[in-house]
C-alpha cells in the first residue's frame, strides 16, 4: 500500500520539506508520472493521522516547495 510507503518515508525524515517530484522517485520509485498521485495519497494518508486532515499538524504543505511530516512533540 503507498500510503504506508509514504508514511514510512515521512517518518524516516522528519521535518524535511520534499517536493512531489522527490517523493515521487524515492516513494513510488518513478521517474515521471502525474505528480498529482502524491498530492492525493498525502491527502488519504492526512485523512487517516491527522486529528483534523482540513488543518494538518503532523503532515504540513510548504507552500511551493512540497510536504514535511513534523512529529508530535514527545511527552517528558
Amino acid at each position: 500500500m503507498r500510503e504506508f510507503d509514504l508514511l514510512a518515508f515521512f517518518l524516516q525524515h522528519p521535518g524535511r520539506v520534499m517536493g512531489r517530484d522527490e517523493l515521487m522517485q524515492r516513494v513510488w520509485g518513478w521517474e515521471f508520472g502525474d505528480l498529482s498521485t502524491v498530492t492525493v495519497h498525502v491527502r488519504r494518508l492526512r485523512e487517516k493521522v491527522e486529528e483534523d486532515p482540513a488543518r494538518p499538524r503532523l503532515i504540513s504543505s510548504v507552500w511551493g516547495a512540497g510536504y514535511r511530516f513534523d512529529p508530535p512533540p514527545q511527552p517528558r
